[in-house]
């Protein structure tokens, strides 16, 4: 099992991180704005996101980017379709290049 996930690396067998929960996050989107915009807030206020509809959304673990995909609707939950899987030798500092 370790090898069909990638546990095992230069000869250690590191098996025993396979059942080692993971926290994951869905990334909707950005925004970069100032805490003069922010203080300008009231309830009802919009803020406008560097994503549009239907666009992948970042599947993280941790600060890691790991897969992209799109959000579903499961049982009257939140889900993922991945559809895309990153590669680590792709990402730097946690982020795809």
């Amino acid at each position: 099992m370790a090898e069909q996930i990638g546990l095992e690396t230069s000869g250690r067998d590191l098996e025993f991180l396979a059942d080692v929960p993971q926290r994951l996050e869905a990334e909707v989107a950005r925004a970069e704005i100032s805490m003069t915009e922010i203080a300008r807030w009231e309830v009802g206020s919009v803020v406008r996101f560097d994503k549009v509809p239907g666009e992948s959304v970042d599947l993280l673990a941790g600060d890691r980017l790991i897969a992209r995909g799109e959000v579903v609707i499961v049982n009257d939950r939140y889900g993922l379709r991945v559809s895309e899987i990153t590669h680590p030798d792709e990402r730097v500092n946690g982020r795809r290049r």
